[in-house]
């Protein structure tokens, strides 16, 4: 794996439908989620409709992890050199580990965890010295942002800064609801860091996928059975983004260019 440390590399939306997500994203960001495999393990390669390359993967969520109390989501993978040492980083610093890493033959080796807040997400060293394109800045199809909304943002950004190296180089005020921090990761900015606020969604990170039109996208998320909850609206940059909910309720969001 060839992408800078504590950079994210892999997208993966946690469903009970498999066929429904498929078919709401499919319409929704344009992608192509592609169908189950051979195999008992039922998770789906999501390509971006970008040159044919991936953005992440669509796992099914059995009865018994359901009952476990696992619900539908979306994670990300942030690459790092070495997965033993970072989740030592991360338990020493206030993390915690879901789930111990283990090895994927051909894929990688993995651990899912959380951060001090208890927000889950996945640390991974791929087995392919080529670089992830999932996250994209400005790439069709690809994740352009990545949003932390968190109970503790002092608390979560010196985390992620003490496992990651992450750097918080400028803000943008937001009133009441405190500084809107940008991340740098790898000498990019990947997205930003929020207060959650008292009423709103459950604090997790959400991710922005970039579509061709925004109008387009948020009339087909109302079409296809879910939510629109903030949008179309107008972002620092020129984009329009819109925040929504899948069929199930998961959070995500589209970003697509704005009125020329």
């Amino acid at each position: 794996m060839a992408n800078p440390e504590g950079t994210p590399i892999w997208y993966e939306l946690m469903t009970t439908d498999p066929e429904a997500s498929k078919a709401f994203y499919d319409d929704v960001i344009g992608w192509t989620v592609q169908d189950k495999p051979d195999g008992d393990m039922d998770y789906r390669m999501i390509d971006s409709g970008s040159n044919g390359d991936f953005v992440g993967g669509v796992f099914r969520l059995t009865e018994q992890m359901v009952a476990g109390g696992a619900k539908p989501t979306w994670l990300f993978y942030i690459g790092v050199n070495d997965v033993d040492a970072s989740v030592e980083k991360i338990e020493a610093a206030g993390g915690k580990v879901m789930m111990p890493a283990w090895d994927i033959p051909d894929v990688g080796r993995i651990a899912m965890v959380t951060d001090p807040q208890g927000i889950p997400f996945y640390v991974m060293r791929g087995a392919s010295e080529g670089d992830s394109t999932a996250w994209d800045r400005m790439g069709m199809g690809k994740c352009n942002w990545n949003e932390l909304s968190t109970p503790d943002q002092a608390g979560a950004n010196a985390f992620y800064a003490e496992v990651f190296g992450w750097t918080y180089p400028d803000k943008m005020p937001m009133g009441e609801n405190g500084d809107y921090i940008f991340v740098e990761a790898g000498g990019q900015t990947i997205g930003a860091t929020m207060q959650a606020p008292p009423q709103g969604p459950p604090p997790a990170w959400q991710f922005y996928f970039r579509a061709p039109d925004i109008e387009e996208a948020a009339a087909k998320v109302t079409k296809n059975g879910g939510t629109v909850h903030a949008g179309p609206m107008d972002v620092p940059g020129g984009d329009r983004i819109i925040v929504a909910s899948d069929t199930l309720g998961v959070m995500f969001g589209v970003v697509g260019p704005g009125n020329q």
